[in-house]
């Protein structure tokens, strides 16, 4: 039983006293983020972790077994215009009833969506004293490591069991050797390719809504890109936490690589979906400045093992 006292600081049973600030601060000043507490050998995951009572079996999640979302094939967008169109009152119709939809054949090469996975794994699990170098929660950097970017802000909310390394991309980049040299040339190239597909899908959007396809390009819709590549290290008590808790996102548009774990669900009318990892393709999520964007969370990645 734990029995609140003030803002930060809680009474357990026991009669010990429990300082959620405290213990946030010191996760933060170890500069090594969740996988520093894997690395320590950790059995039992910090109390600033814990989500509460977690129902996400597969057996509430029933109606992903036959419900998912959108898929939709770009390859032949410029082949017609009856093709063209179609393609556009698909991206409508999901963006309608989903907020959500995958793309395949969208002009980024599999190879480079692999190594760009390969790529942020390898920063993440190089030697701690390494990465300790670019942590930072100064958000005007252009390249910075941190884990939760509310952990000193959100003392209300669960932190979430999962690392980041973030990039602005555009419009003011940063200098190559400010990026780390793990996955320095392909963060270049992946952030140089999904701009390319950004701007094609803002333009399949501005169609959707009946207007000039350069609509939303005009109003700078596609200047902005910022990368954030998240590590989600295996957690020893994986039924407290998730790796990412339900959210919207805050933003225009976001275009997400999943890897082939698994584990990302989105809230579809009241039922939480399983989206299931497509090999090759990208998933377009609406954002909140386009619309009320749609809700969701992670889990795979806080499975143990």
């Amino acid at each position: 039983m734990v029995v609140t006292t003030g803002t930060n600081e809680l009474e357990t049973s026991d009669g010990s006293t429990y300082d959620g600030r405290a213990e946030r601060i010191s996760f933060d000043d170890s500069k090594t983020g969740v996988k520093g507490l894997v690395d320590s050998g950790i059995t039992k995951i910090p109390r600033m972790f814990h989500s509460g009572k977690l129902d996400l079996s597969e057996t509430s999640l029933s109606a992903s077994n036959i419900i998912s979302i959108p898929i939709i094939d770009l390859q032949e967008v410029n082949k017609s215009s009856s093709l063209h169109a179609e393609v556009v009152d698909q991206i409508g119709s999901a963006c309608r009833k989903w907020g959500f939809f995958q793309v395949m054949n969208h002009g980024v090469g599999v190879d480079v969506l692999d190594e760009m996975i390969c790529g942020i794994r390898r920063f993440h699990e190089q030697d701690a004293e390494v990465r300790k170098t670019f942590y930072s929660r100064d958000s005007n950097k252009r390249v910075r490591y941190f884990s939760n970017g509310g952990l000193l802000r959100d003392l209300d909310q669960p932190a979430n069991w999962r690392d980041t390394i973030a990039f602005v991309a555009n419009p003011d980049p940063p200098n190559p050797e400010e990026i780390p040299a793990t996955c320095r040339d392909i963060v270049a190239e992946y952030s140089k390719k999904v701009r390319a597909l950004g701007v094609t899908i803002l333009e399949l959007l501005s169609e959707a809504l009946g207007l000039d396809p350069s609509y939303l390009k005009k109003m700078d819709c596609s200047e902005a890109l910022f990368i954030m590549g998240h590590y989600y290290p295996a957690c020893p008590e994986p039924e407290l936490t998730l790796g990412s808790t339900e959210h919207t996102d805050m933003d225009f548009m976001t275009i997400l690589l999943q890897d082939q774990m698994g584990g990302l669900q989105v809230l579809h009318e009241n039922q939480w979906i399983n989206v299931s990892p497509v090999h090759g393709a990208l998933i377009v999520n609406i954002g909140d400045l386009l619309q009320n964007g749609p809700c969701t969370r992670e889990k795979q990645f806080v499975k143990s093992g």
